[in-house]
């Protein structure tokens, strides 16, 4: 007889339509770009979906965001991204999973087997995803039982801040690293990894 595989559930934090990517309001106008955070977001949800090792997706988002592709919807409580996700995973509705992946979603190349690979970690293990630079957090992965307690940190400087949270409560940590999960979308130089997939929105 083989162990049940643990449950993971996705969560995609997203800005109300019309707020996201404001640094690239210097090279795309608010339709643009609204297209652009619609696309990105989508390519994220659907690489969840399409993970075997994803049951359930959750958006972190306005009340009024669509609930697209089946994801379920849960309210962004503001004050903020960190508080925003510390706030929905005491919001999770129950029974709650074993482990929750966070993802951001501006990661236009992201696939589901890169997914797969974060949610499938062992069960002592917390996974990060570092972006492009090493600096920040695009992906990660942890056990749903110290999720409540465990202090986010998405920003600046948050892949180190994250890695010390993982430590702080004895959890071994695993850096992932691929294009898909390192590539997100800030800055007008970013630009050039959407292009290609997204030019409908340009």
């Amino acid at each position: 007889m083989t162990d049940k595989a643990p449950i993971c559930w996705a969560l995609i934090p997203v800005k109300a339509p019309g707020e996201g990517k404001s640094r690239l309001a210097g090279v795309l106008d608010a339709q643009a770009r609204s297209r652009l955070v619609e696309a990105m977001l989508t390519q994220v949800v659907e690489a969840a979906r399409g993970s075997p090792a994803i049951e359930r997706v959750c958006l972190v988002s306005d009340p009024t965001r669509r609930n697209g592709d089946g994801a379920t919807v849960i309210q962004d409580a503001g004050g903020g991204l960190n508080p925003a996700l510390e706030a929905a995973v005491m919001a999770l509705p129950a029974p709650a999973p074993d482990r929750i992946l966070i993802v951001a979603a501006d990661l236009p190349d992201l696939s589901s087997p890169e997914l797969t690979m974060m949610a499938r970690v062992a069960s002592n293990v917390i996974a990060i995803a570092p972006d492009r630079h090493g600096a920040g957090t695009n992906a990660l992965s942890l056990p749903f039982a110290i999720a409540p307690e465990f202090r986010f940190h998405f920003g600046t400087g948050s892949y180190a801040a994250h890695r010390a949270e993982a430590l702080r409560f004895g959890y071994t940590v695993e850096t992932m690293l691929s294009e898909g999960l390192e590539k997100d979308i800030d800055e007008p130089a970013d630009l050039a990894d959407a292009r290609s997939n997204f030019q409908e929105a340009f």
